[in-house]
């Protein structure tokens, strides 16, 4: 359990989709406390998530080969085989290119209007941002790996906390970061922007691939053994 945990929490983490929200959001004005709302919104959402599931099995893991358990890893592999295909998906698609000054006009234009609208968004908004624009693909791999937690054990309330930091670990360091130096860190998350922005694609794909074939390996593994 515990290096799925690790693998689907650092995929959380570096999920290009939400990374790049996230930055957006941190530029906008009031940023700072934005972001904060973004973070706690996302928060609550994702421990609500492990709460329902450790809920549900009473904090114990079902029994080897039991249904529960069978459905567990069989939600793990559905979730793998589709994170696999969209990462070929978008492998084949390739990135989306705009050339010539027609099209360099209205990407900047979106990208301005994108700012605009997350200025004027309340901080309750940017709460309810968070839940939105998480990877519920991989949050739900990982509601179905906490399925095997025990919690007569010390170590599974560790793996939990692990777990729940990693995967908020990227959000927490540009917060931190644009709250102790807002100058570097405007500067900083702009450049950030502006690579995700050119290299998205290519993030995707990796991000998808590696934790779809993850998860179809261990999938595989624990259904056959």
């Amino acid at each position: 359990m515990v290096l799925d945990l690790v693998i689907i929490g650092l995929a959380i983490a570096v999920f290009p989709l939400s990374v790049t929200a996230f930055v957006l959001v941190l530029s906008a004005r009031k940023g700072t406390w934005k972001g904060l709302a973004f973070i706690l919104g996302w928060l609550a959402c994702f421990v609500g998530v492990l709460a329902i599931v450790l809920f549900a099995t009473d904090g114990k893991p079902p029994a080897a080969r039991s249904t529960p358990s069978t459905a567990s890893s069989a939600v793990k592999l559905a979730i793998g085989v589709g994170l696999v295909g969209y990462g070929w998906y978008r492998h084949r698609r390739g990135p989306r290119h705009n050339t010539g000054d027609e099209a360099d006009g209205p990407r900047h234009t979106s990208s301005g209007g994108m700012m605009g609208r997350l200025d004027r968004i309340s901080v309750w908004a940017a709460t309810g941002m968070g839940p939105l624009l998480q990877p519920w693909g991989l949050v739900a791999a990982g509601a179905a790996t906490v399925v095997e937690a025990d919690l007569s054990h010390t170590s599974s309330y560790l793996a939990l906390a692990v777990y729940c930091v990693l995967a908020t670990s990227s959000l927490l360091a540009m917060e931190i970061y644009a709250a102790v130096a807002p100058g570097s860190a405007h500067d900083r998350l702009g450049r950030l922007r502006a690579w995700l922005q050119s290299h998205q694609n290519r993030a995707l794909v990796a991000v998808s691939l590696t934790a779809g074939l993850f998860l179809v390996g261990r999938s595989v593994y624990q259904l056959a053994t």
